[in-house]
């Protein structure tokens, strides 16, 4: 049966840590390269900011996972200021981000932030901001400042590729996805509803100090399938024998989160249906795999992926894109499938991707998942997972 090797004690020390904190050098590069988005805009100041647990940018300069609002004024030469709501989130936010000045935002957080740029004799179109700005929040700056300048697609661009020590981080809350697919095959059973494999899965990892993403679980017999992907909610449909079970996990340490898909079937073997979609996908991922290296051209991805054509079945899903610090570019789809204009960006060292070649039938009722994060290297693509490929009968 599948399993999962344990951490090494390198990683393992790293999970034990009540807060973990990026070394000097690895914050010290991220500012640098934060004040050359700033030079280059044209722009002395920078507002970040995220809220409702959205905006990566937060976490990447300061180390505190947004919660409610968190609202930062980064100036070269000078410490973060961030202000947090709700008074209550203070505290904590001012012990994981240390190297910032941490306070309540008070009844505006932004309002907190502009006071501070006027302290800072912010002039004029010299303030850009990186985060989900609301038009409000906007607004405010405007009013003061001048329209800021928009730095998100720059940030982005940044986000792509990461840092070896960033990659630790990652292979921990992949190691945690891992844990999460593997109770979801232990608990697999006639009987269990998907919302209580929903709970096995969570408390495989939750309870090592793993974060929760998603847990999308897909059941369905295969003598009559209508689940070809994942269900994004769980229902209380009770798994039969003779069901494929399909799952997309990601659970992440610190908001650093793995991504793997699998496809198991129930006390049956797969029909000849699902042997052949799932061989397909395997092929397809090899394909991907295969060209995947700096300086290849996301058209080369798609061109890879033709079997799946060729074989009479489609997608309904993206067949690879960008994460780790967010839903990356590039997003592709299939031939059959397109995701938008293809990007004309070459690949990168140290890139990180999800290749998830998702294979379903036209009519769109029997697909199989099978997919994973992977890091872009000198050598080809390197598995953050640790957990085996192929369909599984339970």
């Amino acid at each position: 049966m599948a399993s999962v090797p344990p951490l090494s004690a390198r990683l393992q020390n790293l999970l034990k840590t009540d807060y973990p904190r990026y070394s000097d050098n690895e914050r010290s590069r991220r500012r640098n390269e934060v004040e050359g988005l700033l030079r280059d805009a044209g722009c002395d100041h920078l507002v970040y900011c995220g809220m409702n647990r959205f905006g990566s940018a937060v976490q990447w300069l300061s180390g505190w996972p947004v919660t409610a609002e968190a609202v930062a004024v980064f100036t070269p030469g000078e410490r973060d200021a961030m202000f947090v709501q709700y008074v209550n989130h203070a505290l904590l936010a001012s012990v994981i981000a240390e190297d910032a000045d941490v306070a309540w935002g008070g009844s505006s957080s932004i309002h907190s932030a502009i006071d501070i740029l006027k302290k800072r004799k912010a002039l004029p179109r010299k303030v850009a901001f990186i985060g989900p700005l609301l038009a409000s929040q906007h607004h405010a700056l405007a009013e003061v400042f001048g329209a800021p300048t928009d730095l998100n697609r720059e940030y982005v661009k940044l986000r792509q590729v990461k840092s070896e020590e960033e990659l630790d981080w990652f292979r921990i809350g992949a190691y945690f996805a891992d844990l999460g697919m593997l109770a979801l095959r232990d608990n697999l059973a006639p009987g269990i509803s998907e919302i209580e494999l929903g709970a096995r899965i969570e408390e495989s990892y939750v309870a090592l100090g793993g974060g929760h993403a998603i847990h999308f679980i897909g059941t369905t017999p295969m003598s009559d399938p209508k689940v070809p992907v994942p269900r994004q909610y769980p229902s209380h449909r009770r798994v039969q024998k003779g069901d494929v079970v399909s799952a997309e996990i990601s659970a992440g340490f610190w908001e650093h989160y793995g991504q793997v898909l699998r496809t198991f079937t129930v006390a049956e073997p797969p029909t000849s249906l699902y042997r052949e979609l799932h061989a397909v996908a395997d092929a397809v991922f090899d394909a991907v795999c295969a060209v995947l290296r700096p300086g290849a051209m996301p058209e080369e991805v798609i061109e890879a992926s033709r079997l799946i054509e060729k074989s009479g079945f489609t997608i309904i899903d993206d067949l690879l894109h960008g994460y780790g610090g967010g839903y990356l570019p590039p997003i592709l789809g299939s031939v059959s499938r397109p995701a938008g204009p293809v990007p004309k960006e070459p690949f990168r060292l140290l890139q990180t991707v999800v290749v998830q070649p998702n294979v379903t039938t036209m009519d769109g009722k029997a697909g199989v998942q099978l997919g994973e994060f992977l890091v872009i290297t000198d050598q080809g693509v390197e598995r953050m997972h640790q957990y085996p490929r192929g369909v599984e009968v339970v």
